[in-house]
């Protein structure tokens, strides 16, 4: 099966700028936002399983990025979503530097597979600065997904 990231990552799944600066708060808005939008079934069920994993250890991993994860029952199928910060949250990202290109990433339980090749994927696929720079830049959702169908 060949996952692809944008068919994943929907439009209204994409925040082109966050309020928050601090890693919580930012996974909470993130989550306010697609649970607005009907991506997931359970808030609270689904910030827990996000809180818990983030305990375990950041999710910042660096060059700006941070990528929370969770698998949950709380979402029936994977959910991707994204936000930007131009301030940077603090992630505790093993680089100490503040992420600016957020991916929130859950998927049920029954979809472990696709979670775990979606992380994989996204992380390749942000290794590469011009990607970063460009999702950096970009004006719209539509721009954010156009970047990442062109680079994945």
């Amino acid at each position: 099966m060949l996952l692809k990231i944008s068919e994943f990552l929907k439009p209204k799944a994409i925040m082109m700028e966050i309020k928050s600066r601090e890693k919580l708060a930012a996974i909470k808005e993130m989550v306010d936002h697609i649970v607005a939008n009907k991506f997931v079934e359970d808030r609270e069920k689904f910030l827990k399983a996000l809180g818990k994993r983030e305990n375990l250890e950041s999710t910042g991993i660096g060059d700006g990025i941070a990528i929370p994860h969770a698998l949950t029952n709380a979402v029936k199928d994977l959910v991707l979503a994204f936000a930007r910060s131009s301030e940077g949250v603090d992630f505790s990202a093993i680089d100490g530097k503040p992420s600016h290109l957020i991916f929130l990433i859950a998927s049920s339980e029954d979809k472990k597979s696709e979670y775990i090749m979606s992380l994989a994927k996204l992380s390749r696929l942000l290794r590469k600065q011009q990607v970063r720079e460009q999702l950096k830049n970009a004006d719209s959702p539509k721009e954010i997904l156009d970047i990442i169908k062109k680079n994945e």
